[in-house]
């Protein structure tokens, strides 16, 4: 695939960081394309640089070399065509369910009639119709993490990037929220670069699995996810395909350390 083909270019990517004096490469030689509507995850061992990569495609870090590009203009500052979803909700606190999902609607200058009505539908979306009028500080971790994604579905990115958005959630909620966004994404169809420890959440989500080394980071193996779509979040788990792809990857980890 070369670039022009390409939602997301990342060529020869290298990023390091200065720490008490001494210089520490966290990415290296990194190539990576993510076609226009394709939902690519990223696994690799904790300190590999998975979330040093998003960071440099959000333009919240500027690599040392190479390049990221987006349509094929390399990225300087953060990109309007990306939607940035991490561990942490982010959410207002002193703003209700509704005008947190509305937000981004808002600062787009849509009118507000439009702004409420599309919010209201993605809280239907995202399951949340009733809870419109309460505040975060009113809701459990699920849903808190259901209302980032309302949020970054209003923004309506060209490209999702996800930082083990459901990281912090319990084994349960994890599914039901995982379940309950791969079935928007399949409507949707945007260009996701997703980060994960998880190599089951990866498969049940992913059109290609990519896996990173030890720091420095590099690719080090990708595999492509030939199960069809739509798929069963959580069922898709017991397919053949799946479990074969899930040794293989773990076997390209486990190599690591």
């Amino acid at each position: 695939m070369n670039d022009n083909e390409s939602k997301l270019a990342i060529r020869d990517l290298k990023v390091e960081y200065d720490a008490k004096g001494r210089r520490t490469v966290a990415l290296e030689q990194v190539n990576l394309n993510v076609k226009d509507g394709e939902f690519v995850s990223v696994v690799g061992p904790s300190g590999c640089g998975k979330s040093t990569l998003l960071k440099v495609v959000s333009g919240l870090l500027r690599p040392a070399g190479g390049t990221a590009s987006i349509d094929g203009k390399e990225i300087a500052g953060v990109p309007d065509q990306v939607g940035m979803v991490f561990q942490n909700d982010a959410l207002l606190p002193w703003k209700t369910v509704i005008d947190n999902v509305r937000l981004p609607l808002e600062i787009k200058g849509v009118p507000r009639k439009e702004q409420l009505h599309e919010a209201q539908r993605l809280l239907g979306m995202v399951g949340l119709e009733g809870f419109a009028s309460y505040y975060p500080k009113q809701l459990s971790g699920g849903m808190r993490k259901r209302v980032a994604l309302a949020r970054t579905f209003a923004y309506d990115p060209e490209i999702y990037l996800m930082d083990e958005p459901f990281g912090p959630l319990d084994a349960q909620t994890r599914v039901k929220i995982g379940e309950q966004f791969l079935k928007i994404w399949e409507q949707v169809g945007k260009s996701v670069l997703f980060i994960t420890h998880d190599i089951e959440e990866a498969i049940a989500l992913s059109d290609r699995v990519v896996v990173m080394s030890a720091r420095p980071g590099r690719i080090k193996a990708e595999f492509n996810v030939r199960l069809e779509r739509p798929r069963p979040f959580y069922d898709i788990r017991f397919d053949p395909l799946f479990k074969d792809l899930q040794k293989e990857i773990w076997a390209q980890m486990a190599d690591e350390g």
